[in-house]
């Protein structure tokens, strides 16, 4: 039986593993969990959700909600088990996380042609086709192999996880729950703010004190998808309120009214014994996030269960270094996947599993490559960052930016636009058969 190497046990390496050994090949998965831990990881299972349990919008109108449907077509593990261990949370998809890591854990130590070995990974090669999927906090050893391997240092930026609270130290009085527009259930908990309570909290925000940056974190690259709540404050008074405090199609039922601005929360289980801020990630230190988020309507005396955190994450500057397949220009027989190639997001990251894990498969059966074009979010995101045009690489989301333009103009606004962008990436996907 035909084998592959995958490294890392995360969102895109157990994609990738599952999608490999789907297509028939053996599949050996290092993960060095539970040996070692990188400073950001405390769980044992697979595919351990660090930041947010969001995936983000489900509808199909959205890059990501389109993403997550070709995902589906293709029979991603991780979407099956993001619908397994779905919490409510609105148009969004949002999961318990223990669920969700669990549901993947058992999927891929289950799977006959999956075989575990456990233990950290200091260098690899070319003997079996290999996915390196170890993720922004690739542990140091095995960055500076790679670094070395693909002769040019890493791309780095900084990503911040938002704070987790208890559900029973919230004060609801103070609170309604409320999704915007009324769109899908009541998922989310709103703390309305008044402008006198908004300027309070904004000049305590920008003037909070930040966990001082290690030696190693200096000329701090913030990625914009992910940035501090206390950076983004800094851009101006309303640039929260056009942000994470977005106040427009939320309605206070106590009075009727629209209210100044608007902090949410969201499930982060199954059980509504936690909630995360919403937009909330932070660098600030413990003790300020418990003295500023305290200022927050209804979370006067609320539990941290998990303070936000910020880190540093590295990536490669994939245009030079991969190609639309994820392989190796210079060693087709080595692959890169997920965060570390510069897709951000988990369901990108995700996706980037599939296209390196068939490919890694079809490598060793000696098959040709397969292509994903870009008319699909799938394989926009591949083309996105493996095109040696790209100046001044940055990780990339998820949007119908990067997506091949439809050939004709489709009138009826950018929401019929975008419906037959999605309708085309459906319509080609049902007529591809890789396997």
């Amino acid at each position: 039986m035909k084998a592959i190497n995958v490294i890392g046990a995360g969102l895109a390496g157990c994609e990738a593993a599952y999608q490999a050994a789907k297509c028939g090949v053996k599949v050996f998965l290092h993960e060095m969990k539970p040996c070692k831990y990188t400073p950001a990881h405390k769980s044992p299972l697979f595919a351990e959700l660090v930041c947010s349990n969001s995936f983000r919008s489900t509808q199909k109108t959205s890059a990501i909600g389109l993403l997550k449907e070709e995902m589906n077509m293709l029979s991603s593990v991780i979407m099956e088990a993001a619908h397994a261990s779905q919490i409510p949370a609105g148009t969004a998809l949002a999961v318990n996380r223990d669920s969700f890591s669990q549901y993947i854990t058992e999927k891929i130590t289950k799977h006959t042609n999956i075989e575990i070995i456990s233990g950290e990974v200091s260098f690899f090669n070319d003997d079996l086709p290999t996915v390196i999927a170890t993720g922004p906090l690739t542990s140091p050893v095995l960055s500076e192999y790679i670094s070395d391997f693909i002769g040019s240092d890493y791309l780095y930026f900084f990503d911040a996880a938002a704070p987790i609270i208890d559900a029973s130290t919230i004060n609801y009085d103070r609170t309604f729950f409320a999704s915007r527009y009324d769109k899908g259930e009541s998922a989310y908990l709103n703390c309305p703010m008044t402008k006198s309570e908004y300027d309070v909290f904004y000049n305590e925000l920008i003037n909070a004190r930040q966990t001082p940056l290690k030696e190693f974190e200096n000329d701090p690259k913030v990625f914009e998808g992910c940035m501090p709540v206390e950076i983004m404050a800094k851009r101006g008074f309303d640039t929260l309120r056009y942000g994470p405090l977005k106040p427009i199609g939320l309605i206070d039922p106590r009075d009727g009214k629209e209210p100044y601005a608007v902090v949410q929360l969201r499930l982060e289980n199954i059980g509504r014994t936690m909630y995360n801020i919403v937009g909330f990630q932070t660098h600030l230190t413990f003790d300020e996030q418990r003295r500023v988020f305290g200022l927050i309507p209804g979370l006067e005396n609320a539990k941290f269960l998990r303070y936000g955190v910020m880190h540093r994450n590295t990536y490669i500057n994939s245009p030079k270094t991969l190609t639309c397949c994820y392989s190796m220009l210079k060693n087709p027989r080595i692959f890169f996947t997920g965060q570390i190639t510069g897709v951000e997001g988990y369901i990108e990251s995700a996706s980037s599993g599939i296209v390196a894990g068939i490919n890694a498969a079809y490598v060793a059966l000696g098959k040709e490559a397969v292509v994903f074009p870009d008319i699909t979010v799938i394989g926009a995101l591949a083309h996105y960052i493996s095109n040696p045009n790209v100046r001044d690489f940055q990780p990339m989301n998820a949007n119908f930016g990067i997506i091949k333009p439809l050939p004709e103009r489709v009138r009826g606004g950018k929401a019929k636009k975008y419906e037959a962008i999605a309708a085309r990436s459906i319509e080609f996907l049902e007529s591809f058969d890789y396997l």
